[in-house]
């Protein structure tokens, strides 16, 4: 009772004594106002006529109300003493329940809550603005929206309003935790002894609040020391590693929605093929934008400089990590590899893009290559390099050929690199001369365009002034507006070198003269040829994971893996497209502008065919004209065939066979020797004789045809190929052998018959020995005036003389001549004292004459002696066919000789009917057979075109042609650039 008058003047014993106690409650508050709440707490249930006067302290109101005191019995008003216990009792009970678990699992719920709020916002603005990188997203996925019902998909979700029934309230959270914030500003503070007590202050001392000061308190002395032993150092070793990890937890949570973005474009991909979506797909950016790369390659094979349409150039020094970057960049190990040892020797158009399954193939080439098999990359990488040397001319090292390949597969950025032979210092033993000089010619030519970028790669583990690469690049791109340095083999040059603070200068830009737009670190494998790319990629990760130079701060996380600089290459390649692309496509339009008014002036009434356009229209006039051989009547191949036969073999007839024969004296010897000497004919050359007869006429027929076609569109830009078709399809045909034998027997049994059935034949025959005969003789006659010169009538009307020579074998043809007078059956040839004889006489008239020049004019002498001779007997047998049926018996008249020719000319007649049944039914078929074989070769060889059809119309319908192309598939790309946009 004394306690409660003294009220407002003094507190009581029993609060004291809790400020002192061992509970180590701490007070903000001076102790005077703390007299209601001890009022309140201690006196709540005393008697007395006073009411109790309401406590001044809500928060000490709601406090004493959640502490739920049982009901006790009627206070002792006896003795100080005891009172005293009974107070400090209830006050023990209080620190007891308000510390029981419940309420700091209560604290700890809100404190969490409030916490996990906070980090998802702040995870939530850490992430990078996404909407500039839609353009990643492939085209089919846009396209969903055509073929899925999204809206009918978004009816069946849950609104937001369920979805907000199901996350926790964080207004109440929040409510809870500024109450319970209230409630240990003003003065209450947990301590130790209370399990979780700790972790709730580093809750809210994280939260931004101040800490509570304790009165007395030995526990937070010690922390306090333990605290101030951490040093900034640690401190800052600490936030490092809590960066790496958080840099790392992203880049895997990137990684699996990435993986599971693949499984989903595989799936849709992998439907189309199907054939669920009954509709075309169309070809991606990438795909149409390499498209317009390989056709400017081929438009100009050494790399037009008026081409400036972007790529990625890869440029390095030799044995720098060049193909390796790029093999991280493809996700696949697609080039052939050496050991310090040259191996790209031409550039390798790479067109990196999306699609459902991981495959490469050639741009001429319809084989795909699983990069998921081993054996297909083995398969790929020999193909490279068979198509590396074969590009290489003899007597190089390198070739500025571009070899294309494209590559797919999930998640790869869409790009177009074009990876370059490795520039070196030295050329060594094995290479050619200017191989060096070729690299850098090849290098620059790539590099000058003003809209290529330049991705340098620089091996880091040997020493930076050693490099070749880096002057090169920076006399291209001075400014480094385009161009990215990689450091590669970051690992070994941790290793390696002394001071790493040269890794930081070089990827800082202050070691190297050359400027770049950024610069990478990446680590490509532990050098081995058998590692997988995602062992590399592993490796690479836990490199950089542990690196010190992460840690340190000497290199940022954006600018190392591969990964990171296959994102920032892909941004970097299709900025420079889109501001560049639309530019170039006005350059095309102006060129063709100025081509099709060059050939409207020149060429106004043709069409304008490229030089494959031509050639298939010549390949049609060929093709009709070996036809038309097949129309050739028989008539024709017969008559052509007899006349081109006996003009191969009628010298050797009447030289070899008629006149031996007959200088015989009886009929007997001249059928005999007739006989002997048509079968050693027949036996040994007739034959071939007859096939070589019957190709050249076919060769000839064909000839003809191909010069006398004449069509409505008959050009003579044609005539090379025409005659290369010709020339080679003859070259390749080879004649039937196998009628060679079948020929023998039927010309020997046409030699063989000697009846003559009715006069017609005979008179026939008669004919053509009168015809052969005065053939040979004028031949004779001409060689004879050509030895002994003009006669007087024609040196007079043309005022010409003989030379000595022709005097002299003139004289030799008087002496001779009268000797023929004298001896009109004389033998083929002269007696040794015959021909002493006519030299004395010429001697005597003052000519000296060799022996050899006398038995020269003689021959020919004979010669005309014995066919006029041979004439005159013709003539006699015209009617000598009475006497033949008689068989020449008792008959002064006996052509034997008709009877030779009558034999000859019906062999001639068979043989040309044989071979004309062979060339109609045979050879004619396999003559049009090679030619369109020779014509189908000549299409595939781009070389031999642009050998045999020439000219300046043809290479301004062939650049006509290529800029249209270019034009209508670089607006096509436009189009669709800005559609994805």
């Amino acid at each position: 009772m004394m306690m409660l008058r003294a009220g407002n003047i003094v507190a009581c014993t029993a609060c004291r004594n809790l400020a002192l106690s061992s509970v180590r409650v701490r007070f903000r508050m001076p102790l005077q106002k703390l007299q209601p709440l001890s009022h309140a707490v201690h006196h709540r249930y005393s008697s007395g006529s006073n009411p109790p006067r309401p406590p001044r302290c809500p928060a000490a109101r709601q406090f004493t109300s959640l502490s739920r005191l049982p009901p006790r019995g009627q206070r002792s008003q006896h003795g100080g003493h005891h009172y005293q216990q009974r107070r400090t009792f209830w006050v023990a009970r209080l620190a007891a329940r308000l510390l029981k678990l419940r309420y700091i699992l209560l604290g700890s719920a809100v404190g969490g809550g409030y916490t996990a709020k906070k980090t998802y916002d702040e995870w939530k603005d850490m992430l990078p603005d996404l909407s500039e990188y839609t353009w990643i997203v492939p085209d089919f996925i846009w396209e969903l929206n055509e073929h899925i019902n999204l809206e009918k998909i978004a009816s069946v979700l849950p609104d937001t309003e369920e979805l907000a029934k199901l996350l926790p309230d964080l207004e109440k959270i929040g409510e809870n935790f500024t109450f319970l914030r209230s409630l240990l500003s003003n003065g209450v503070y947990l301590g130790s002894e209370v399990k979780g007590a700790s972790g709730l202050h580093l809750l809210l001392e994280s939260s931004g609040e101040p800490t509570f000061k304790a009165m007395e308190n030995q526990g937070s002395d010690t922390s306090d020391k333990q605290f101030k032993k951490a040093t900034d150092k640690e401190k800052i070793d600490q936030l490092q590693e809590e960066l790496v990890r958080t840099q790392i937890k992203y880049q895997r949570m990137l990684e699996r929605l990435e993986k599971e973005n693949k499984e989903l474009r595989k799936v849709v991909l992998q439907k189309d093929d199907k054939g669920i979506h009954q509709r075309k797909v169309k070809k991606s950016l990438i795909d149409m934008y390499s498209e317009v790369l390989d056709i400017l390659s081929d438009y100009d094979s050494n790399y037009n400089t008026q081409d400036h349409l972007p790529r990625v150039v890869v440029v390095g020094d030799q044995s720098a990590g060049k193909t390796s970057v790029l093999e991280m960049i493809a996700q696949a190990r697609i080039f052939p590899r050496g050991s310090g040892e040259m191996m790209t020797r031409s550039p390798v158009k790479v067109t990196l893009s999306e699609g459902p399954h991981h495959v490469a193939m050639f741009k001429d080439s319809t084989r795909e290559f699983d990069l998921g098999k081993e054996e297909d990359l083995a398969a790929l990488r020999h193909e490279i390099e068979l198509r590396m040397r074969k590009s290489v001319r003899e007597g190089q090292t390198v070739s500025p050929e571009t070899i294309s390949l494209s590559v797919k597969g999930p998640g790869i950025q869409r790009m177009v690199l074009v990876d370059l032979p490795g520039v070196i210092s030295t050329v060594t033993t094995g290479m050619a001369a200017d191989t060096k000089e070729t690299i850098f010619s090849i290098s620059k030519a790539y590099m000058q365009n003003p809209n290529a970028i330049i991705l340098c790669i620089q091996d880091g583990s040997v020493d930076a002034e050693r490099s070749i690469v880096t002057d090169l690049v920076s006399q291209m791109d001075p400014q480094g507006k385009r161009t990215i340095f990689v450091l590669t083999k970051v690992d070994l040059a941790e290793k390696n070198l002394a001071s790493p603070s040269r890794i930081q200068q070089i990827v800082e830009g202050k070691l190297f003269p050359m400027k770049a737009l950024g610069y990478f670190a990446v680590v490509t494998g532990k050098g081995s040829s058998n590692e997988s790319i995602e062992a590399i990629k592993d490796y690479e990760e836990e490199f950089f994971q542990s690196s010190n130079l992460l840690k340190t701060g000497m290199l940022k996380a954006h600018q190392v893996t591969t990964k990171n600089l296959s994102l920032a290459v892909s941004d970097c390649f299709w900025k420079m497209v889109r501001e560049s692309v639309e530019q170039q496509a006005d350059a095309f339009k102006a060129s063709r502008f100025n081509l099709e008014t060059e050939w409207k002036n020149n060429y106004p009434r043709l069409r304008e065919l490229d030089r494959n356009e031509l050639f298939e229209k010549a390949k049609n006039e060929i093709l009709d004209e070996v036809i038309s051989l097949s129309q050739v009547t028989p008539k024709h191949w017969e008559s052509i065939l007899q006349k081109k036969l006996w003009e191969r073999v009628s010298t050797h007839v009447i030289e070899n066979i008629y006149l031996p024969a007959a200088q015989t004296m009886d009929s007997g010897t001249f059928n005999t020797t007739v006989d002997i000497k048509l079968k050693q004919w027949t036996d040994k050359q007739l034959p071939h004789k007859a096939l070589e007869v019957a190709w050249e006429t076919l060769q000839e027929e064909f000839a003809r045809f191909m010069a006398e076609y004449k069509g409505k569109d008959q050009d003579d830009i044609f005539d090379k190929l025409k005659e290369a078709v010709k020339d080679e399809s003859i070259k390749r045909h080879k004649w039937n052998e196998r009628a060679l034998d079948s020929l023998r027997v039927i010309q020997h049994n046409a030699l063989e018959d000697r009846s003559i059935t009715d006069k017609p034949q005979w008179d026939a025959a008669i004919q053509f020995m009168e015809e052969t005969l005065q053939a040979r003789l004028k031949d004779t006659d001409s060689v004879i005036t050509d030895m002994v010169g003009p006669d007087w009538k024609q040196r007079w009307l043309n005022w010409t003389n003989r030379t000595s020579e022709q005097h002299i074998r003139n004289e030799t043809k008087n002496e001779l001549e009268r000797l023929l007078k004298l001896h009109e059956d004389h033998t083929a040839y002269l007696a040794n004292d015959e021909v002493t004889t006519v030299r004395k006489n010429l001697e005597a008239k003052g000519v000296e004459v060799d022996p050899v020049l006398i038995k020269d004019t003689w021959h020919q002498l004979y010669r005309r002696h014995f066919l006029q001779k041979a004439l005159f007997h013709c003539n006699l047998c015209r009617r000598g066919f009475y006497y033949y049926q008689r068989h020449f018996v008792d008959s002064e008249l006996e052509c034997n000789d008709v009877v030779l020719f009558w034999r000859i000319q019906r062999m001639l007649g068979i043989t040309a009917n044989t071979l004309r049944q062979q060339l109609t039914n045979t050879e004619v078929r396999r003559l049009e057979k090679n030619v369109k074989e020779v014509l189908e070769d000549f299409a595939e060889d781009n070389e031999k075109k642009v050998q045999l059809i020439t000219g300046r119309r043809v290479q301004l319908a062939e650049d006509l042609k290529k800029v249209r192309e270019i034009q209508e598939k670089l607006e096509a790309f436009i189009e669709a650039l800005h559609k994805e946009k």
